[in-house]
């Protein structure tokens, strides 16, 4: 895990991720997701219907700006690219656990067209007080 020890615990705790994609023309796109972390990648759910997963299938090169709510100047950056995207199960199962995680539970009316989609990261910027603090490369 080559996550810095100092900023590990943005990955560990329920916070929003900025995903950013590029899109088939080129152009970025940012979305706030959920996410998961398991010590090696990260895991997020989406449909297949919306814009981000057909930029997943044209370009899989990802970043993600997680903040720190507590002090908005220290924040973490991981760049990857997506490894995979599975469908989730008929119950939305990783959907669900989630919801689970971030104090949600309602109904999945999409779970038909869910998918996990695992990021592989494999460089991680640190920031606090506006200043790279730490870099890490996998």
């Amino acid at each position: 895990m080559n996550v810095p020890e100092s900023h590990r615990d943005l990955l560990e705790r329920p916070l929003f991720a900025h995903l950013a994609t590029v899109r088939p023309d080129g152009s970025p796109q940012s979305s706030v997701m959920w996410f998961v972390w398991d010590g090696e990648r990260i895991r997020m759910t989406h449909t297949k219907s919306r814009q981000k997963y057909r930029n997943f299938a044209s370009q899989p090169k990802v970043a993600l700006s997680i903040a720190d709510p507590e002090d908005l100047y220290r924040f973490l950056e991981i760049r990857g690219v997506v490894e995979k995207i599975e469908d989730d199960d008929a119950e939305a199962s990783f959907y669900k656990s989630l919801q689970h995680r971030y104090g949600m539970d309602y109904p999945v009316h999409d779970a038909a067209e869910r998918v996990v989609v695992t990021i592989r990261p494999h460089t991680a910027v640190a920031v606090t007080g506006g200043a790279v603090t730490a870099r890490a490369t996998w």
